[in-house]
């Protein structure tokens, strides 16, 4: 069903690059999810209403707020797709984080709400009429919010869209506590006891832990979090390709996300100083294509010097990396260059540090500086901590 979807809906399917086909792909998403949302809120309120049954009228509820939330992806798929223009220079791509958390925050009002009504139906019984038309209407609800949880999932990955993933998240725990409601119908026909209420908690709780799952993830977006594996081996992976022609090491990798389709990185690539500059010069350009054709990054590479020819220098490189490993086999040592004089040398070096060493900067300035001093009173290091 979904490769006809995608077939009869959408214009060239495979340049999920384009914002155009972007925008294509989640209209057909959003108009599907509206639809079926609506028609399945339409059904269960009326068997909710007809037969007394608190949690079958929340779980339609849910349904309404879910095919407002397709509304919602609908205008952010249309605003993401607007190019770059001056107050947004890096592209409107982002609107899609700012929807997912819309998408969350209204996850959870539904939860709570669902709460709180069947808490009060626990203090306050009202009596709830078995229909095997209740049974059909949410075993129909939960096989098409399966499929919609498929089918998100699979245009999520498609496209790369944190609100699709929202959207499949979402209709995966839909599908679970309309199941359960399904059970505590049966339950109620097959031994009297009428577990609605209970059940209506256990719903709530399941929406409760998806939106709140969805907001954390969302969270993380929007802030920055590092880049994932894959995109730091796509970097890594091309520059290595350029060993031959004079890339020595990479450092310094930072990546910023604006959004799926717009990742920009700068780093900084290692190479030898007595190359000429116009060659390296030349690499780096390469490499920065590459990386916008191939990998869809746009990248800044900035060349760092280094002497590799020199002995004295690579003494006090070896000598130095002693002493990080010293105090944290963690740690390394990148853009090392030394500054010489009558009296002592001055060695200059950037380290890089994980996060979770917990040390401060100028601590670990200190720890290793002093070290480095103690072993050779003509050397000072000159240290810049990099968190990676």
């Amino acid at each position: 069903m979904t490769n006809l979807l995608i077939k009869l809906f959408i214009k060239s399917p495979r340049d999920t690059g384009s914002p155009a086909v972007r925008r294509a792909y989640g209209t057909l998403v959003s108009t599907v999810g509206i639809i079926l949302n609506l028609l399945l809120a339409a059904g269960k309120f009326t068997v909710g209403l007809l037969f007394g049954a608190i949690s079958i009228q929340a779980d339609a509820i849910n349904n309404l707020s879910d095919a407002g939330s397709q509304i919602i992806s609908l205008v952010t798929f249309k605003m993401a797709a607007k190019p770059a223009d001056r107050d947004h220079p890096f592209g409107h791509a982002r609107i899609e984080y700012v929807t997912s958390m819309i998408v969350s925050f209204l996850i959870l009002l539904v939860g709570w709400e669902l709460l709180t009504g069947s808490v009060d139906k626990i203090f306050h019984p009202a009596e709830t009429v078995f229909s095997w038309l209740s049974v059909i209407v949410l075993g129909v609800s939960v096989l098409v919010k399966l499929w919609l949880c498929i089918f998100n999932r699979k245009i999520a990955g498609r496209i790369d869209s944190s609100v699709m993933r929202a959207t499949a998240a979402d209709s995966l725990s839909d599908a679970g506590a309309t199941f359960a409601v399904l059970v505590a119908t049966l339950i109620y026909k097959l031994t009297g006891f009428d577990p609605d209420a209970y059940m209506g908690i256990l719903v709530a709780l399941l929406i409760l832990w998806a939106g709140v799952k969805i907001l954390i993830d969302t969270k993380n977006s929007i802030l920055g979090e590092q880049p994932s594996e894959e995109t730091v081996a796509q970097i890594e992976a091309m520059v290595k390709e350029f060993e031959d022609q004079g890339a020595i090491g990479l450092h310094d990798l930072v990546v910023h996300n604006y959004g799926p389709g717009r990742v920009m990185a700068s780093l900084h690539v290692e190479v030898d100083g007595d190359a000429d500059i116009y060659a390296s010069h030349d690499m780096a350009d390469l490499i920065e294509r590459r990386l916008r054709v191939e990998c869809g990054i746009e990248a800044t590479v900035h060349m760092d010097p280094v002497a590799i020819r020199d002995p004295r220098v690579s003494e006090l490189k070896a000598y130095a990396e002693i002493i990080a490993k010293g105090v944290d086999d963690r740690l390394m040592i990148h853009d090392f260059r030394i500054v010489p004089g009558d009296t002592h040398t001055n060695l200059i070096f950037d380290i890089a540090a994980p996060f979770e060493l917990a040390v401060t900067d100028a601590d670990l300035r200190s720890r290793v500086a002093d070290a480095i001093h103690e072993g050779n009173r003509h050397l000072f290091a000159v240290i810049t901590v990099d968190r990676v």
